[in-house]
């Protein structure tokens, strides 16, 4: 199984504020679906919360939702209870990507074992209550898009595609 993680963040690593998203760029929406495909989705239940009725589940992908709520379940999820059981969950998916959604903890939690990231930089200063952790050294920019600077949404707000491969290995066990 590959795993990847895929976010977008502001230019002080906001990724988001009060269960939302503090920013509206269409192109980022397009792009996660683009980039999440048909793969499996793996996201806590307060980023589960924090997609519009009309978009649970996502269509076309396998959900898996992270809770420690026992008795937490929607209609079109998988519950998990820990990373290892969604990653497990996740396991038949194994031709395809697997993908980390979100929130902040999920991200910090497969930061490690992840072997890809998908990284929307939003060029804006936005105020929020979660951040996307640190890129360290570990990981390798591969590809921007555009290749030259930045594109600029229909709602006047530039960012930019970062796509990351592990360079040193990832361990297997989450956090």
């Amino acid at each position: 199984m590959t795993l990847g993680l895929i976010w977008a963040q502001s230019r002080s690593g906001v990724i988001g504020n009060a269960g939302g998203i503090p920013w509206h760029v269409p192109e980022d929406s397009a792009h996660f679906r683009a980039v999440t495909g048909t793969g499996t989705v793996i996201m806590g239940r307060r980023t589960w919360d924090s997609l519009p009725d009309r978009f649970r589940p996502l269509p076309g992908r396998r959900n898996v939702v992270v809770t420690t709520q026992t008795d937490w379940n929607a209609d079109g999820a998988l519950v998990a209870h820990s990373v290892s059981d969604a990653l497990t969950i996740a396991e038949p998916d194994a031709d395809n990507m697997v993908w980390i959604i979100g929130g902040g903890v999920l991200y910090a939690q497969t930061m490690d074992i992840a072997d890809r990231l998908e990284v929307t930089e939003i060029e804006i200063d936005s105020r929020g209550d979660t951040y996307a952790p640190p890129i360290s050294v570990a990981w390798e920019l591969r590809d921007t898009q555009p290749g030259t600077g930045w594109s600029t949404s229909r709602t006047g707000i530039r960012y930019r595609f970062r796509s990351y491969e592990r360079v040193t290995p990832a361990r297997r066990e989450p956090r």
